[in-house]
């Protein structure tokens, strides 16, 4: 192999005046492993629901999943322009989310009500992270996390309303 092949990645010091990026870092790590599970499951129900409600769902679903991969990638490049590594195993971004699986087979408004609560979940997680964020000087972190959430309390809402049907 050539030398340009041996590079290995490694977390670098930075100096933008964020006060603590290995908090900030680790905030967005938990924030991308929400995103992936949600991605997962949202796909997931994209693929497996039935019924009345089938054209509704699998679309909305198809809406989010491509929203939140888009994210994924918004996500991770944050955390390598604070100086750290992104997650790169599946246990990490397992281990780190508040996203679980369903445990069964569910009915259309159940799946959708189980994914609106994981939105919600994961909307509350981000308020955290955008008050830490403001109080380490980390305003493009705090904008990422504002934005998400909004997006998050959206889907939940459109879920939400599906489900009523």
């Amino acid at each position: 192999m050539t030398n340009a092949l041996n590079v290995i990645p490694k977390n670098d010091e930075i100096s933008t005046g964020v006060k603590d990026t290995d908090a900030m870092a680790q905030g967005l790590e938990d924030m991308l492993a929400d995103t992936y599970r949600l991605l997962f499951k949202s796909h997931a129900v994209h693929w497996n629901v039935e019924g009345p409600m089938f054209f509704s769902v699998h679309n909305l679903t198809e809406a989010q999943y491509d929203d939140l991969f888009a994210a994924a990638d918004v996500i991770a490049e944050r955390i390598r322009a604070l100086g750290r590594l992104a997650p790169s195993t599946l246990s990490s971004i397992v281990a780190n989310s508040v996203v679980k699986d369903a445990e069964k087979p569910a009915s259309a408004g159940a799946m959708c009500e189980d994914l609106a609560a994981d939105h919600e979940r994961v909307a509350h997680r981000l308020h955290a992270l955008i008050k830490i964020a403001g109080e380490q000087n980390d305003p493009v972190t705090e904008d990422l996390a504002t934005a998400r959430a909004a997006v998050h309390e959206k889907a939940a809402w459109m879920l939400r309303a599906i489900a009523k049907s």
